[in-house]
C-alpha cells in the first residue's frame, strides 16, 4: 500500500506577541488567495513570542511563495515547515451529542476508547472532549455523527517537530582500575 499523498503544508511561524500580528498574517493569506485549512495561535513559553500553526492546502499555495511572503512581515521571527511524517500533531474536539437512555452508555464507551472526557451532562445530551492526532479526532467525529451532533468545535492543529530519537553517544572510560 503506497503512502497517502501529502495534501497540506504545516507551517509553524514564530512571531512577536503584539497586537495586530495575527490579522496581518491572515490578511496576507487572504490577499494571495491561499486556502487556510487550519489556524491555531497561542503564546509560547517566552511571553514575547507567539507560535502560529497554519495548515495550508498544497494546491492553493506553493510553500516557497508562502514563506517569502511571511518573511516580509515585520513581526515574523522564524518560519518552519513541519513535515507531517516528522512532526507531532494534535487537535482538540468539543462536541455536544444527543443521547437517550439507550445510547448514553454507547457514547460514554466510545469517549473512553478514544481517551476523551465528558465535560458536561444533561438528561438528553453529553458534551465530550477528545484530543489527539487529527486523523483520530476525525474518526471520533464520524462515530459521533449517527447519535446526532448538536454542536461541534475543533481547535485546529498544533504541531511541533518530532524529537531526535538517536541515543546519546557513550564515551569510553579508559584507565579504570579492575
Amino acid at each position: 500500500m503506497s503512502p497517502e499523498p501529502i495534501r497540506h503544508h504545516i507551517v509553524s511561524v514564530l512571531v512577536e506577541n503584539k497586537a495586530g500580528v495575527l490579522a496581518r498574517v491572515a490578511g496576507l493569506f487572504s490577499r494571495r488567495g491561499y486556502n487556510i485549512y487550519s489556524l491555531a495561535v497561542a503564546p509560547t513559553d517566552d511571553e514575547r513570542f507567539s507560535r502560529i500553526t497554519i495548515v495550508v492546502d498544497v494546491e492553493s499555495a506553493p510553500l516557497e511563495q508562502i514563506t517569502k511572503q511571511l518573511f516580509k512581515l515585520i513581526n515574523v521571527v522564524k518560519i518552519s515547515e513541519l513535515d507531517p511524517a516528522r512532526s507531532t500533531e494534535m487537535e482538540l474536539l468539543l462536541a455536544t451529542v444527543w443521547v437517550d437512555a439507550g445510547s448514553r452508555s454507547q457514547v460514554i464507551e466510545l469517549v473512553g476508547i478514544f481517551e476523551g472526557r465528558i465535560v458536561d451532562v444533561s438528561p438528553g445530551a453529553l458534551t465530550v472532549a477528545v484530543a489527539g492526532d487529527p486523523a483520530r479526532v476525525d474518526d471520533f467525529e464520524e462515530l459521533m455523527r449517527p447519535y446526532g451532533i448538536v454542536e461541534l468545535q475543533r481547535t485546529g492543529r498544533v504541531a511541533l517537530p518530532r524529537l531526535d530519537r538517536q541515543p546519546p553517544r557513550l564515551r569510553s572510560v579508559s584507565g579504570r582500575a579492575s
